[in-house]
C-alpha cells in the first residue's frame, strides 16, 4: 500500500473513475498500484477524459 503513495495526488485517479464507492478497499488499491506502475502521459489523458463522462453520468458517487 505504501507504493501507491509514490505519486502526488491528483483531482482524479483510475479508481474513482472504476466505481469509487462500488469498489472494494482491496480493488482502489490494486488500481492505484496499477496506475503507479504503469504511468504515461496517455494513461492521463484517457483518466480525464473518463472523469469527465463519469461526472456527467453520475456514476459511482
Amino acid at each position: 500500500v505504501r507504493r501507491r503513495m509514490l505519486v502526488r495526488p491528483g483531482m482524479t485517479g483510475l479508481w474513482q473513475i472504476s466505481g469509487r464507492s462500488d469498489l472494494s478497499w482491496e480493488d482502489s488499491v490494486r488500481l492505484d498500484l496499477s496506475y503507479v506502475e504503469n504511468w504515461s502521459l496517455t494513461s492521463d489523458l484517457a483518466i480525464l477524459w473518463r472523469t469527465a463522462s463519469a461526472v456527467l453520468s453520475r456514476r459511482g458517487a
